[in-house]
């Protein structure tokens, strides 16, 4: 089961399969994207965060006891989305913060790489054993890793299947913040304080630019200006910033 709520135009993903280390099974894929879908219609929506329950695992992958785990099923399944209908989603425009509870492995792994900002508690592992099962991190892992931690650190992981912890993956860029589990949420609202002092309309455009000018080169990119960077540079927000510097006072975002 997949669960969503939505408050104060926060948006709370978590995926509640505790018993199988919250692993997804095809009708958990199919509720995510049904939910990303959703979510992708709200345009007062703030931020996302993204966790499993319990205090065990974020997400260890592919639920390996579900029906059609051959390696066929599993290579004609491949989801153009990425695991999680997250890893590869291009259409998710506010920002992701993954809020990872402990092991994320296979396409766990994935699916928090298509997080925008990650914190995780101290005893969180990282980790793809794909290889080590003879299979492969088809879903996003093999083209995001190296992408987001570098060549080295990201073959090191990928070519042997080595788990790594929430240190190692701090140092590496993997993720942006590791505290005690006890301080999860308190890091995790530090977060969502900080987006919501951004205008909503910038953070939008800022990141479809990153997203879609990624393979080009600094020039190309600078230049590229999508129809998100010019409704937010042309917005009542847009202006609203500007008042509020002169003015020294906070400002007050409207989204529009």
């Amino acid at each position: 089961m997949i669960n969503c709520s939505v408050e104060n135009d926060i948006a709370r993903v978590t995926i509640d399969r505790p018993d199988v280390l919250n692993a997804l099974d095809h009708e958990a894929h199919a509720q995510l994207e049904v939910i990303w879908r959703g979510l992708e219609e709200l345009r007062s929506l703030r931020a996302i965060v993204l966790t499993g329950s319990g205090d065990r695992a974020f997400c260890v992958g592919a639920d390996m006891k579900a029906a059609g785990t051959t390696g066929l099923d599993y290579w004609l399944h491949r989801r153009p989305q990425g695991f999680g209908n997250l890893a590869l989603r291009t259409t998710l425009d506010v920002p992701v913060i993954g809020r990872v509870n402990g092991h994320a492995l296979g396409g766990g792994l994935e699916m928090m790489l298509g997080c925008d900002i990650v914190v995780a508690s101290s005893h969180a592992t990282f980790g793809f054993p794909e290889p080590r099962v003879g299979r492969l991190p088809i879903d996003g892992g093999m083209v995001l890793l190296q992408r987001q931690i570098g060549y080295r650190a990201a073959l090191g992981m990928l070519m042997t299947g080595r788990r790594i912890g929430a240190d190692e993956a701090l140092s590496s860029g993997l993720i942006n913040e590791t505290v005690p589990a006890s301080e999860l949420d308190d890091a995790v609202s530090r977060w969502l304080d900080a987006i919501q002092a951004c205008a909503p309309l910038s953070l939008r455009a800022i990141k479809r630019s990153v997203r879609e000018t990624a393979q080009m080169t600094p020039s190309q990119a600078n230049e590229m200006a999508g129809s998100s960077v010019i409704a937010c540079m042309t917005s009542e927000d847009g202006h609203e910033g500007v008042r509020a510097f002169l003015e020294k006072r906070s400002p007050r975002w409207t989204g529009r």
